[in-house]
């Protein structure tokens, strides 16, 4: 196994009103790791909670990072600022490779919208795709997802009120 983090502590990163990327980790000396978003997965753990072929996102001349969702707090127990130990690995998963949209679901998912994307009419579901695949570069997906995981959780907040 090749691993690109074993036993390190890194801390929880958080970044109010980033979307699926509110609370992540900085996978350290991942900078120069090749591959577009959805290609780079990853396996391993986060203290005792298995990671099982997680994307971590590209970013432009900087360590790739990994969001975590509510369900990977809860259940390590902790939140911003603090520490976890972490061990991962990178993923070949050139034998199942994703659609796009799956990738997109996934993000999505994590992020705890995934729900809330899949109550809109199909005419909207269908625009929020379309719009965030006609980016140009993987960053620019990337700032799209987020910006529409933003819009879909004030979207389920004013559906909650």
């Amino acid at each position: 196994m090749n691993f690109i983090v074993e036993n390190e502590k890194l801390e929880i990163q958080y970044i109010p009103g980033n979307g699926a990327w509110t609370y992540h980790l900085i996978i350290p000396n991942t900078k120069n790791i090749k591959g577009k978003w959805g290609d780079l997965k990853v396996s391993g753990k986060i203290d005792d909670y298995e990671i099982n072929s997680k994307n971590l996102a590209p970013l432009k001349n900087s360590d790739k990072k990994m969001s975590l969702n509510s369900e990977i707090r809860n259940f390590i127990g902790k939140s911003g600022g603090e520490f976890v130990n972490v061990t991962l690995y990178l993923v070949n998963e050139n034998t199942e490779k994703k659609n796009e949209n799956e990738m997109i679901f996934e993000c999505f998912k994590d992020a705890e919208v995934l729900n809330i994307f899949k109550k809109l009419k199909i005419e909207e579901q269908n625009e929020i795709i379309q719009n965030i695949n006609s980016s140009a570069t993987e960053n620019q997906k990337v700032e799209k997802i987020v910006k529409f995981i933003a819009k879909l959780e004030q979207l389920n907040q004013k559906n909650c009120s």
